[in-house]
């Protein structure tokens, strides 16, 4: 009785031994936390970038820095919010 319950142990410890680990490896909190957080965020950074933009256009024609306010306060949210990989947080300044 003892080598059969003995048998049965070493067996369920090698099939033990080959089972995959569920691993944390994946970034699934990264990517629901970019859904649901950061590109609202970033639409609304885009948002209100734009009526900032549109308030700041005189001036910004007046010094001649139209693009760079445009693309400080509108094209950088909105490229963050529509064209980033989700979970990628490497381009967000």
């Amino acid at each position: 009785m003892k080598t059969k319950l003995l048998i049965a142990l070493f067996a369920v410890v090698i099939c033990l031994e080959s089972v995959n680990e569920c691993r944390a490896d994946d970034d699934s909190l990264g990517a629901i936390a970019d859904v649901t957080l950061v590109r609202p965020g970033c639409f609304a950074a885009t948002v209100i970038g734009s009526v900032f933009f549109v308030v700041a256009l005189p001036f910004a024609a007046m010094s001649g820095s139209i693009k760079s306010t445009a693309n400080t306060l509108i094209v950088t949210p909105a490229q963050a919010t529509f064209t980033r990989p989700v979970g990628d947080f490497t381009s967000i300044q």
